[in-house]
């Protein structure tokens, strides 16, 4: 009996080592075949252009289709327009100033653009900059807590060693990433179901102490989508100011949310209306619409980012402030953004965000209501109703429709689990298992547990974007309930092969039907619908042509 796993890499090199691909000399291979099998070396005489082309297109369509893919927050709205600009621009470097000063205008409208729908205070001067994503924009933030925090430290003659900063464990790894390459010890305070499974507020005084530079807000929970409060953080502060005299900054990493608020929630205060908020960073290329790969950050004033931090380069051509960690960089997502904003306008963005709301809270209730699942995100819900309350399905439908002011605020996200009438009455179906189901109709939807503190619940998570059309949304939720009811028929199947004698051939009849029905999703195959076919038919199954 055969038991030892199969190396495909090795059994590959094995077979084809010997063969024409890597015996050039034969003649029987072509430099395209032979790029193929080489593919961690450079050839010594390059392809044509469109041999080079094909080879990449090929192995390309191999990826996930983007619009299929709902695990991602990237969320790029292009036109063909657009897309001219971009390949117009493409080799334009956004640090040469000197060279592109029409480039570096287009960043610092971008710029004043963001400021104001944040509502910067016109008495004071706002500053930002653009970023590679909102992940540079969050060390940049944070070290500018940092920096002023020693610097005030220094000044009344205290030690300036210890710094720490505050979070929710459900921060996404960037904030985690600044406290670790700057040296800052991160507070990581837990989240649970009381809390939304987002930062508890009633736990941060206890973290809060002379060496803390600040705290990090979410304006959108990468888990739920759910938007950290961010003024009742702030009265929270004030108030331990008051009691206890440490003054605590807040950043708001609004990499998604603050593409969203200031056009859907434009009553909610998040942003510089809440004088405590410091500093600000998104991502323009989730909610912002734009390619991949652009990030901002402003700051509230520019007393707020300290002159140490500032370099003034005097480099091609001309002297230029920077604060980035980056240099060289593409300029066309600037480009993009800028297209965006005046191409869209407020009403466009409005128009968006708010379809792709309306998208979420149908599927959240279209699940919720097929009883296989209850949802953990509260875009769905009246504003105030944070958790899943059956009775509560049907008149979630009935308003479905409203305003999204009538709701609890967030991203379009969807976090939802198996229903506990569901795990009860079927403990043997793992719910990683419709992630794996939905990946054969091309969906991309991860299952992954919540926080640390919450390690044990898992969610599956649907990011609703601009490309979720109505028809799409109506496949996806038939291709959910259909997973599901495949799962259903293959744990009956177990059931029946469990009770069978082991080793019989009822046994192994039960397992392989178990198995054919997942691969088969969910159709009746079996040996016996095959010889029934056969008799009727006589012919074998239908195959294409």
């Amino acid at each position: 009996m055969l038991t030892k796993l199969v190396d495909p890499d090795q059994l590959e090199d094995t077979v084809l080592s010997e063969s024409h691909y890597h015996n050039r000399g034969h003649g029987l291979s072509t430099d395209e075949e032979f790029v193929s099998i080489n593919k961690y070396q450079i050839p010594q005489k390059g392809l044509s252009e469109a041999t080079t082309y094909s080879i990449l297109h090929d192995n390309l369509s191999l990826d996930g289709n983007p619009t299929l893919n709902l695990a991602s927050f990237v969320n790029t709205f292009s036109t063909q327009q657009v897309r001219e600009l971009i390949a117009e621009n493409i080799s334009k470097n956004l640090a040469d100033a000197d060279e592109y000063p029409t480039l570096v205008d287009l960043a610092q409208r971008d710029v004043s653009i963001l400021g104001k729908l944040w509502n910067a205070d016109s008495d004071e001067k706002p500053t930002g900059t653009a970023t590679t994503g909102s992940s540079e924009a969050i060390m940049l933030g944070g070290l500018a807590l940092k920096k002023r925090w020693q610097a005030k430290r220094k000044a009344e003659g205290k030690d300036a060693y210890r710094p720490n900063i505050i979070m929710g464990s459900n921060a996404q790894v960037a904030l985690e990433k600044f406290a670790r390459y700057f040296d800052v010890e991160a507070r990581l305070i837990p989240v649970s179901p009381a809390s939304d499974h987002v930062l508890d507020v009633s736990k941060i005084e206890e973290q809060v102490d002379e060496n803390t530079i600040g705290i990090f807000v979410i304006l959108g929970s990468t888990y739920t989508g759910t938007f950290e409060n961010v003024l009742k953080v702030s009265d929270l502060l004030d108030d331990i100011q008051k009691r206890k005299g440490f003054d605590v900054p807040i950043h708001v990493d609004g990499a998604s949310g603050a593409f969203v608020a200031p056009f859907v929630f434009p009553d909610l205060k998040w942003d510089f209306r809440v004088k405590r908020v410091h500093s600000i960073n998104t991502s323009g290329h989730k909610f912002g619409l734009t390619t991949a790969g652009l990030g901002w950050i402003i700051w509230r004033d520019a007393s707020y980012l300290p002159q140490e931090l500032i370099f003034k380069l005097r480099y091609l051509g001309s002297v230029e402030e920077s604060y980035n960690l980056n240099f060289s960089r593409p300029g066309f997502q600037v480009i993009h953004q800028y297209y965006n904003f005046i191409h869209l306008g407020f009403k466009g963005y409005k128009s968006i965000h708010s379809k792709s709301l309306a998208n979420a809270r149908i599927l959240s209730n279209s699940l919720e209501k097929s009883q296989y699942f209850e949802v953990v995100s509260n875009i769905h819900r009246k504003k105030g109703v944070l958790t899943y309350d059956k009775p509560q399905i049907d008149d979630n439908i009935k308003i479905q429709g409203k305003d999204a002011n009538e709701f609890n605020e967030g991203l379009p996200v969807v976090a939802f689990r198996l229903s506990r009438e569901f795990r009860k009455q079927y403990p043997n179906i793992p719910q990683a298992f419709i992630s794996t189901l939905l990946r054969k109709q091309g969906w991309i939807i991860p299952n992954y547990p919540l926080p640390t503190s919450e390690s044990h619940t898992e969610i599956l998570r649907v990011v609703v974007r601009i490309e979720l059309t109505a028809d799409l949304l109506n496949r996806l939720i038939k291709d959910i309930i259909q997973a599901v009811e495949v799962l259903i028929k293959a744990e009956s199947l177990y059931g029946a092969a469990s009770h069978a004698t082991a080793g019989s051939a009822e046994q192994r009849n039960f397992l392989y039907q178990l198995l054919s029905s997942i691969a088969s999703n969910g159709d009746d195959y079996n040996e016996d619908a095959k010889k029934e076919h056969l008799k009727h038919h006589h012919s074998t199954f239908k195959g294409t042509c």
